[in-house]
């Protein structure tokens, strides 16, 4: 029993790692994050590039449904294609008090503004009348629509607070902000289309990592530093 005893208390204790070996563990996990940062990033690059291709897909959607009602794509903004009608478009909207509503009540622009903002007397898609039920009706064509892909403050020197298709995923560069407001990335449109003769054109720009990233409805590849149009 002594001997047993003995033999246990000469039993040595667990050798702790040597400095050299921690300096290499330390060197080892340096070494795989170098490698995993830069594949995180392309995987995040992958992830902006196919929601931003999601939503105008969604749009294009709803696009075809509203040349179905009225025979013809919305009109574009020949002056300012960062700031399309689109929304007023695809939303519809009805006349009240001197405003445009749109169908869901969630924005309203005066009826003055609409030529400044928009270089049109009035949309296409519009229930004329006092509400939405009288008269000829206006369709909403954006059933589903994340909250994500609107925006109701875009503004320039002329027109305050319009409604703008953006995407959600915003620039996603901070410093790329077309609208000169962070996060705010609009859909662009442009009726009758240049890369889409006698269709239209739809394209967002998304700038990751410092490369220029088109997404557009004229091509199904992302065009890398490609201008815009």
């Amino acid at each position: 029993m002594n001997k047993i005893k003995n033999q246990k208390s000469q039993t040595s204790p667990a050798r702790a790692f040597t400095l050299v070996e921690l300096l290499i563990v330390i060197a080892i996990i340096g070494v795989l994050a170098g490698f995993l940062f830069p594949v995180l990033k392309m995987v995040k690059a992958a992830q902006y590039k196919k929601v931003a291709r999601g939503e105008l897909e969604y749009l294009a959607t709803a696009l075809e449904n509203y040349k179905g009602k009225y025979g013809a794509y919305p009109p574009g903004n020949s002056t300012n294609s960062l700031m399309p009608q689109l929304y007023y478009e695809l939303s519809g909207t009805y006349t009240s008090a001197g405003n445009f509503v749109t169908l869901d009540g969630s924005s309203t622009i005066a009826i003055a503004n609409v030529a400044a903002a928009y270089g049109v007397g009035g949309f296409v898609n519009c229930t004329k009348g006092g509400s939405a039920e009288d008269g000829a009706s206006a369709q909403n064509f954006l059933s589903n629509l994340s909250s994500k892909q609107i925006n109701n403050s875009v503004s320039n020197s002329i027109v305050p607070n319009t409604t703008e298709f953006v995407t959600s995923v915003g620039g996603p560069d901070d410093r790329y902000q077309p609208l000169g407001v962070s996060r705010l990335n609009p859909f662009r449109y442009q009726y009758p289309g240049v890369n889409n003769p006698g269709s239209y054109d739809l394209w967002v720009q998304l700038v990751i990592s410092g490369q220029t990233n088109l997404i557009c409805n004229w091509s199904r590849q992302v065009l890398i530093n490609s201008p815009l149009p």
